[in-house]
């Protein structure tokens, strides 16, 4: 073959550089396509927040993969409160009835004599066992309405006088507030172990349905039926929640109070329940919560919409499934706390 002169070598390069730059704008156009393609590949969604849920999501929110991306909107921490500047009462027993409206007051009492108190309305009674030295906090778990609390003080035996007694009529923000807030049952604060973890599995949530499911899937796995104890338990006996959270055991009481612990200081409105379970009349406890949501449903239980769900703990950890709830027709409630 023969060679080419320097002027055909000359002319040849310019027209390669002429059609590389006739090329360029069709090659630049391929590129923006390629590069647009990938992104949308690896996720890039709408700005509307309708995209589907990552695999790291929650249980809750895998079984519905329309459910949109969301994070649960923890309410404003409720937190009780001792007001010592607007306390009544004499020498041995104090009580701050300022905060009735938010469902709840508080007591303190300095006496060497067993004390109890006693929460009356209408033809209802609720006692309680009093703690020297401690501020607990009681609800007013039956509404609006006039209430007595009456301190009595034991003086032999089973007698009791009254110590110190007051009536009060009750005009409650809402009929959840008395489950919004720690008491005497449900003994927490915000630094309580308890709550921390709550926390942390509310701000991972993608709506409250997803941190009860955390809360119900943490206390069944890691907190066990605790036999021994529930044949020794005593007369007036006050569960401590981070106690049971801590060692990992428990009777019913201790379910129900470290449940309700968790889910009311997230905002979710919770009862402990004392009642009868049939068909034995077990003498028994468990939760009750409410959500104005929609109805949802997991493998353990049935939320349905702005009506209080049946939440039993004891239960379910110790290889009970919803059908001995069933329900509920079996639970005979009798106090809620």
């Amino acid at each position: 073959m023969a060679g080419k002169s320097k002027s055909d070598l000359q002319t040849e390069k310019r027209a390669n550089a002429s059609a590389l730059s006739f090329l360029y704008p069709f090659f630049l156009l391929v590129l923006a396509a390629l590069l647009l393609f990938s992104l949308t590949a690896c996720g890039g969604g709408s700005s509307s927040g309708g995209g589907g849920t990552s695999g790291q999501g929650s249980e809750a929110s895998q079984q519905d993969p329309e459910r949109p991306d969301t994070k649960y909107e923890i309410p404003p921490y409720r937190e009780a409160v001792f007001d010592e500047s607007a306390v009544i009462g004499n020498g041995e027993v104090l009580l701050d009835i300022s905060h009735l409206s938010e469902g709840y007051f508080g007591v303190w009492s300095d006496s060497d004599a067993r004390l109890k108190l006693q929460v009356i309305k209408g033809e209802k009674t609720f006692t309680y066992d009093l703690v020297p030295q401690k501020i607990d906090f009681f609800p007013m778990q039956d509404g609006n309405g006039y209430y007595e609390i009456r301190v009595m003080k034991n003086i032999e035996s089973n007698k009791y006088f009254t110590l110190y007694s007051c009536g009060v009529d009750v005009a409650l923000e809402s009929e959840f507030v008395p489950y919004l807030c720690a008491n005497q049952y449900a003994d927490y604060t915000r630094d309580s172990e308890c709550v921390k973890l709550a926390t942390q599995m509310a701000e991972n949530a993608t709506d409250v349905h997803d941190f009860i499911a955390q809360v119900y899937k943490h206390v069944t796995k890691k907190v066990k039926y605790d036999y021994p104890k529930a044949e020794e338990v005593p007369s007036g006996y006050i569960p401590v929640p981070d106690e049971t959270l801590k060692t990992g055991k428990g009777i019913c009481i201790d379910y129900a109070a470290l449940t309700a612990s968790m889910l009311r200081s997230q905002g979710v409105p919770t009862k402990i329940i004392f009642g009868y379970v049939a068909p034995n009349d077990v003498y028994h406890a468990w939760n009750m919560f409410y959500t104005e949501d929609e109805g949802w449903i997991t493998v353990e239980f049935k939320v349905d919409p702005s009506t209080w769900t049946r939440l039993d703990l004891t239960f379910s950890a110790n290889g009970s499934d919803a059908q001995f709830i069933g329900d509920g027709s079996n639970y005979s409630d009798v106090y809620q706390f």
